[in-house]
């Protein structure tokens, strides 16, 4: 098959969709599909174009027999809706005349976010004659307007066209929690497009490595303190506030310590108010290189995953899958209700507290602290589930078995006067 994948991220951005179309797109090359992905200059997680390709209008790469064409896009650190406009109106015309130099595709997949992309994607499908698969990382203008993202009457209605436009569109749309197959129905999109894909993680990568002899733990002095990491982004959806409040409650136990991860800018009011406390038991990294994922996770005690009480049916965070690969214990300050908090417990590798209560999440620290045997437990729990449901190998089967039926329909047989299928 030749495959055209419409993705804002790709490599190298280090985290989100980013690893996961990259994984996608190298699965389907080494099984002999030509691939061309039509992508931004990289920028996430920084908010700004990375600096080997500054100054570029388009640039196309060959990377492990992936075909990359970029586009230039607006990026602004400043977060508005002005500025979101800018960035999906430039990514929009520029990805689209970036998509029409190359080949004909037989199927394209596009990923969400954002929405306005589906309308070149729409225009691609039908002079390329061929399906469109629209691949759902979040719901989208739901997740924007809850969070309060999004406000602007106008915008809002403006959005909820483009999605309903997304699903019209689309032959089939993947999502990647049972959530959000209920978010869809619930707007009356047809079950039939609907296809479960879970996100999906390298398990030969991300693996169980030593806890204690482990050089993260060595390069950040972390000795053999319990660790209770939070690794990712950090927008809107996620209060890391509560995560200090909750070091502060456990300053009396000096063997806890935690480690919050992510992008810089976002980690200066965490530092802030980790000042106003005195707080010693919290340290703040950037990002780390992905070739140290592996021992990064590896060090924690302890996964984080935090969530607003209103995130519900419209986001689910990539981390999960990661932890459990790692055998981390996940602690999930999430919805009960929520699709984060349906994947832990079908796990069985993590604990749920409530969300936004800093007493609960101090309280489910300590506990797990004072139980090695239960860690170990969950651990052991959370690799073996996400072995048998998240292995990138399954994941790309699935779609590979999805386009193929696509654009390969099965065969109708006449016997007599009876077509069977």
């Amino acid at each position: 098959m030749r495959i055209l994948i419409y993705s804002y991220n790709y490599y190298p951005e280090p985290i989100g969709i980013a690893p996961l179309m990259t994984e996608l797109a190298e699965g389907l090359v080494k099984r002999g599909h030509e691939v061309r992905v039509i992508t931004a200059m990289p920028w996430y997680p920084a908010g700004e174009i990375f600096e080997t390709y500054r100054g570029k209008l388009y640039c196309t790469e060959e990377i492990n027999g992936v075909t990359v064409q970029r586009c230039y896009v607006r990026i602004s650190k400043n977060r508005n809706l002005i500025n979101r406009g800018l960035f999906e109106l430039s990514f929009m015309l520029l990805s689209f005349l970036q998509a029409l130099r190359g080949w004909r595709p037989n199927v394209i997949l596009m990923t969400v976010p954002g929405l306005p992309v589906g309308v070149p994607a729409a225009v691609l499908g039908f002079l390329y004659r061929c399906p469109v698969v629209l691949n759902l990382q979040d719901i989208l203008p739901d997740a924007a307007i809850q969070v309060g993202l999004l406000r602007n009457p106008v915008a809002v209605k403006i959005f909820k066209a483009l999605e309903k436009f997304n699903y019209l569109i689309a032959t089939k749309i993947t999502v990647i929690s049972e959530g959000f197959i209920e978010n869809l129905t619930q707007k009356n999109v047809d079950s039939q497009k609907i296809c479960l894909i879970p996100n999906w993680v390298d398990v030969n990568f991300i693996r169980p490595l030593d806890r204690y002899d482990n050089a993260f733990r060595a390069e950040h002095k972390l000795g053999d303190k319990f660790v209770v990491l939070y690794s990712g982004n950090i927008a809107l959806t996620q209060p890391l506030i509560n995560v200090i409040d909750a070091a502060r409650k456990l300053a009396h136990l000096p063997e806890i310590v935690f480690v919050i991860v992510g992008p810089e800018d976002a980690l200066h009011p965490l530092r802030r108010r980790a000042r106003k406390r005195n707080l010693q038991n919290v340290q703040f990294l950037t990002f780390q290189p992905r070739a140290q994922l592996p021992t990064m996770l590896a060090a924690a005690n302890v996964g984080l995953v935090v969530q607003k009480f209103n995130v519900v049916s419209f986001n689910m965070p990539s981390k999960i899958q990661v932890l459990l690969a790692s055998g981390c214990p996940i602690l999930a300050a999430v919805p009960e209700e929520g699709t984060a908090a349906m994947a832990i417990r079908a796990s069985g590798g993590g604990v749920l507290v409530p969300p936004e209560n800093a007493k609960a999440l101090a309280v489910a620290v300590e506990a797990l602290y004072r139980q090695p045997e239960e860690l170990e437990r969950l651990g052991q729990k959370g690799r073996q589930h996400a072995i048998a449901n998240y292995a990138c190998r399954s994941a790309i089967d699935r779609y590979e078995d999805l386009f193929l039926k696509l654009i390969q329909p099965e065969p109708c047989i006449t016997v007599g006067d009876e077509i069977l299928k």
